[in-house]
């Protein structure tokens, strides 16, 4: 760890980006300021360790979350089932027998 040693009105900076200014010191309080782009995070620890468990437990899924989501998806190798008559149903409806050779020009040559 590096440790320095600044005044109130004084600068530290970090890379090319980052500066830390000393605002004030009061008794065993000192107070900073901080000038860096906005996609650099910057939280005291105690919210940093608070964002870190929160983001923890949020990625955690448990096996009942997992069953719970498997009963509505398809089961593997199963197509979604479909209206008989659908107009998008791949499969035309049967026709009997008996009706399949109406209206054909051999039945009306027969």
């Amino acid at each position: 760890m590096l440790t320095l040693t600044r005044s109130v009105g004084e600068t530290i900076r970090i890379g090319d980006d980052i500066e830390v200014h000393v605002v004030e010191v009061r008794g065993g309080t000192v107070r900073l300021g901080f000038k860096a782009p906005r996609e650099v995070t910057i939280h005291r620890e105690e919210v940093y360790r608070q964002i870190a468990e929160a983001n923890l437990l949020a990625a955690q899924v448990t096996a009942d979350t997992l069953g719970a989501l498997a009963a509505f998806a398809p089961a593997a190798g199963t197509a979604p089932a479909t209206p008989a008559g659908d107009a998008t149903s791949p499969v035309a409806p049967a026709v009997p027998a008996e009706q399949a050779g109406e209206g054909s020009p051999e039945a009306a040559a027969g």
